[in-house]
């Protein structure tokens, strides 16, 4: 989730003097491409169409497909709703998408651009999504609350059932949690938490929040678990030691798991980016590589 804006784009953050935006794919043998590089415009948290046939990401507030055929980057219009952030994810419809906006607010739209339909309630809350359920049913978010000035609550993870537009609470203290992500066969919400030795480590829960299970215990600190669809592999971000929260601009590594052996997971990438570089699932539909932003500066 992005916290807050400080850059002259309408929201999110703009790159550094010398900086650029790097997209790529990498493969689950380490294999890496870049597919797109640009000083103009910093893009985040790809998301890899069901068709195979594009990125989706977000970027100066706004969202963006990346035709990975023709190398051309086009925005996405989604009627009034602007200020996104870089937490979206593909309804398994692969018709449309789920995005939060800079109002605190989770919208559905249709990726070939269109009117926006806000389907989070009034609860109180600011909502960061980060997961769709195999069905489509329901969503996993993370959920802050809203408090006087600029102070905001501990991110705890919550589900939204679409037909009822009620939330439910899962996790319940003061650990700092975030990265919900639904497993392929719907059983399962992967999440990172702080909850275990005070900093993030990789989870799972039943998605009615029992049966809570710790992952990676390194001492690494460990953010966004993404699965892939043929559930042999996952991917999550790792940033050195003593990191505060995920920032942008250190050199992370991307972690590889196979077969759900979490304690042998080894880097496939290491890139300088953090934040904006996999905040949301971007495996392919194959589940045989994923994409990630870097975010390189010259010397």
């Amino acid at each position: 989730m992005t916290f807050s804006s400080s850059s002259n784009s309408p929201t999110g953050r703009c790159l550094a003097s010398g900086q650029r935006t790097v997209v790529s794919t990498v493969g689950a043998d380490g294999t890496r491409q870049d597919v797109f590089d640009t000083r103009d415009l910093l893009l985040e948290a790809p998301n890899w169409t069901l068709d195979g046939q594009a990125l989706i990401l977000n970027g100066a507030g706004r969202l963006w497909r990346l035709d990975l055929g023709s190398g051309r980057l086009a925005e996405i219009a989604i009627g009034d709703v602007s200020d996104l952030n870089n937490d979206h994810v593909l309804d398994p419809d692969g018709e449309h998408i789920f995005l939060s906006a800079g109002d605190g607010n989770i919208y559905r739209a249709p990726l070939a651009g269109g009117s926006s339909k806000r389907i989070t309630p009034d609860d109180g809350l600011l909502h960061f999504l980060h997961g769709v359920s195999p069905d489509g049913r329901e969503i996993a978010f993370i959920g802050i609350e809203r408090r006087s000035g600029t102070e905001w609550g501990p991110g705890s993870v919550y589900t939204l059932a679409l037909d009822e537009g009620k939330s439910r609470r899962l996790t319940i203290g003061a650990a700092r949690e975030d990265g919900s992500e639904y497993s392929r066969d719907g059983k399962w919400i992967y999440f990172n938490t702080e909850r275990f030795d005070g900093h993030a480590q990789i989870a799972r829960m039943r998605t009615d929040g029992s049966d809570v299970q710790q992952l990676t215990f390194d001492e690494s600190v460990n953010w966004f678990p993404h699965l892939a669809p043929t559930g042999n592999f996952a991917v999550y971000l790792a940033f050195p030691p003593g990191t505060e929260g995920h920032p942008a601009d250190r050199q992370v590594d991307v972690m590889l798991v196979r077969d759900g052996h979490w304690s042998e997971a080894r880097p496939v990438a290491r890139v300088f980016g953090g934040q904006g570089t996999m905040n949301v699932n971007g495996w392919d539909p194959s589940g045989a590589q994923f994409a990630i932003v870097s975010y390189p500066i010259e010397e």
